[in-house]
């Protein structure tokens, strides 16, 4: 089975700093992009950074200046070093990886910035 496991979240407080880390196992080959995304309660899914095979990077402007994504292409790994958090950062965030004809989620790791 495929599997993403991601780690890192917490309680911090604003201003604090956190790292998130997600692992893959199982059969994945080639995989396209690697990214995270994040949902707060009563709020929708939205996209918090990518990073193509490539190295190319995406971030939501929300996060821009404050966040950066990594990637180990050997290892199908992806991290997001996470700076300077807001109270509007906690979320559930989750893991994802795209490769050609499917999609893959983590289960999800809480963040939760004290004002």
């Amino acid at each position: 089975q495929v599997q993403l496991v991601e780690s890192g979240g917490g309680l911090v407080q604003a201003g604090g700093s956190l790292r998130l880390s997600c692992a893959t196992s199982g059969s994945i080959f080639s995989i396209n992009v690697m990214g995270w995304y994040r949902q707060a309660p009563g709020k929708q899914r939205e996209l918090v950074a990518a990073i193509s095979s490539g190295g190319s990077t995406n971030y939501a402007d929300s996060v821009k200046g404050r966040f950066t994504i990594s990637r180990d292409n050997a290892k199908n790994t992806v991290s997001l070093q996470m700076n300077s958090l807001k109270p509007e950062d906690t979320a559930v965030y989750y893991c994802n990886c795209k490769v050609p004809g499917d999609n893959y989620w983590g289960q999800g790791t809480q963040v939760i910035v004290s004002s």
